[in-house]
């Protein structure tokens, strides 16, 4: 598999955003794993996206911690790349009956500092194989 990251895997609907996003919501499933909070939420069967192999994904950085944007950048290109590099391990998970794949995830940076590449790497493919 090409380590790429295209258009198709960036999670753009203003529509999914909000239903990932809504408090409270039953089909979302959410955990915590330093550094991250991840949201995710499966794939709708009739859509055309539930036979791609890769979820959609938004990375999001809390402006409230980090208030200059190159900071907000940095981490947002260090997580990018990092999930770049580890989405192969989606292929090598085996689903269990009556288990989902994600089709739409959120990485919430929850770090209050900003911290190194590969801890952000590490963190990342536990994140993945937590799914």
């Amino acid at each position: 598999m090409p380590q790429t990251f295209t258009k198709s895997e960036r999670l753009c609907s203003k529509k999914t955003l909000a239903e990932l996003f809504k408090k409270g919501s039953a089909t979302v499933g959410t955990f915590y794993l330093f550094p991250f909070r991840v949201l995710h939420l499966p794939a709708p069967e009739s859509s055309p996206e539930s036979n791609v192999l890769l979820p959609a994904i938004v990375i999001t950085v809390p402006k409230r911690i980090f208030k200059r944007a190159v900071d907000r950048n940095l981490i947002r290109r260090r997580v990018r790349e990092a999930y770049r590099l580890n989405k192969h391990l989606f292929d090598q998970q085996k689903t269990l009956p009556g288990q989902s794949r994600p089709g739409y995830i959120a990485f919430l940076y929850t770090a209050k500092q900003i911290i190194s590449f590969e801890e952000i790497e590490k963190g990342m493919k536990l994140a993945i194989a937590k799914m």
